[in-house]
């Protein structure tokens, strides 16, 4: 029996890679998903684009917001919306391998664990393989406090074992939020070694200012977490940061 896949991305002014995006889906060779895309008042064609692949494909599904409101919030529609007793996330800017699915559930049906990832391999804005980031075997709650090594792309769960898990109500940082909810209910998530995804780096996305991000690190740590502004700043400083640049740094050696 397979089991539904409910797959959660949203949409912004993401016409020039939407496509790639959706026949990357279409690709997979588990084949009982749902797409569900809600648009955040895209200016672009992208919502035409994706109408176009729904009237075609009945397991595309489309939902627009009525004011721009953010990618959690516009996650957090299609959450709402999903039928499926795994949850997966794929933006609309990046690629899964044929086998992602295929690989992540049979992990998931052995009951090994409710939380399944990957290594993803990166690409430039014009889709060429630059980089890899390999995953860890294992990665536990304290674990994901520290060190966001779990790449939102590959991340999938089952509401079977959690229950349906939202997105945190921040701009920014949603995602890792989102992972250590996860965590915090599962207790650990599992790794596949293998890249089952590619992550295309842009250079004005939100997740490329990093200096920016400080701020909504240390609110993560406030807003999730409930530690007083002196606790969010030593733990960012101290425990995140350390294992950030040694994150890095392993990332250059293997990417050498």
């Amino acid at each position: 029996m397979q089991h539904l896949v409910s797959i959660i991305t949203p949409s912004y002014n993401c016409a020039k890679y939407i496509e790639e995006t959706i026949q990357s889906i279409q690709a997979q060779t588990y084949t009982n998903w749902e797409l569900l895309i809600t648009d955040d008042c895209s200016t672009d064609e992208s919502v035409d684009i994706i109408r176009n692949y729904a009237a075609t494909d009945s397991r595309i599904k489309l939902f627009i917001l009525k004011e721009n409101s953010g990618a959690g919030v516009a996650r957090n529609n299609s959450i709402k919306e999903a039928r499926g007793r795994f949850i997966a996330f794929c933006d609309s800017d990046d690629r899964w391998l044929p086998e992602k699915l295929e690989r992540q559930v049979a992990l998931l049906s052995s009951g090994d664990a409710s939380i399944v990832y990957s290594s993803y391999t990166t690409c430039n804005e014009d889709g060429v393989v630059n980089g890899i980031v390999v995953a860890y075997r294992s990665i536990n709650y304290h674990e994901i406090l520290r060190d966001d090594s779990i790449g939102f792309l590959t991340c999938i769960y089952d509401t079977q074992r959690l229950g349906k898990i939202y997105m945190p109500t921040l701009r920014k940082r949603q995602d890792w939020g989102l992972k250590i909810l996860l965590l915090k209910k599962a207790g650990y998530a599992i790794g596949i070694i293998e890249p089952l995804a590619i992550y295309r780096l842009r250079n004005y996305s939100l997740s490329n200012k990093k200096i920016n991000l400080i701020k909504y690190n240390v609110k993560v740590y406030r807003e999730i977490l409930d530690y007083g502004l002196i606790r969010a700043w030593g733990k960012f400083l101290f425990d995140f940061m350390p294992h950030y640049i040694a994150k890095k740094l392993r990332l250059k050696i293997i990417n050498q």
